[in-house]
């Protein structure tokens, strides 16, 4: 019988299922981002709210043990930062509508959210098709 989790090749190395998985995982952010740009949808509220990206994020947290003391190890956690900062933007922005004065400046920062997102999908995926790693501070 075939292992389906093959062991990583040497330590701190992980298995090319998890590679594959995390590409997976920006694709589901990437799809969701992209319903945001060509939807009626902002591309923040896209990425947070539909239903790719929260797959995306469960299967995050799911297999987080999995790459652990592994490069991927900071996708992952690059990945979980951008969506839970994505919330906190979401949030910052519907106090600020909160206030007639505050609208304009909403809108602003939804918008500048909405590129911090792709921006944040956009390097991350790059840098794991170059097999680099993420700054984790």
């Amino acid at each position: 019988m075939s292992n389906p989790h093959p062991a990583p090749l040497e330590a701190g190395q992980p298995s090319e299922n998890m590679v594959t998985l995390t590409h997976l995982i920006y694709a589901l952010h990437a799809f969701a981002v992209f319903s945001g740009v060509v939807g009626s949808a902002t591309i923040i509220g896209s990425f947070v709210a539909s239903l790719p990206s929260i797959a995306a994020i469960v299967l995050n947290y799911w297999n987080q043990s999995a790459v652990r003391g592994t490069w991927l190890e900071s996708h992952f956690r690059w990945q979980i930062r951008t969506f839970w900062f994505a919330v906190l933007w979401i949030l910052v922005s519907v106090l600020m509508m909160v206030t007639i004065i505050g609208i304009p400046f909403a809108l602003l920062l939804i918008g500048l959210a909405g590129l911090w997102v792709l921006y944040r999908v956009v390097r991350g995926w790059l840098a794991l098709i170059n097999r680099g790693t993420m700054p984790m501070d």
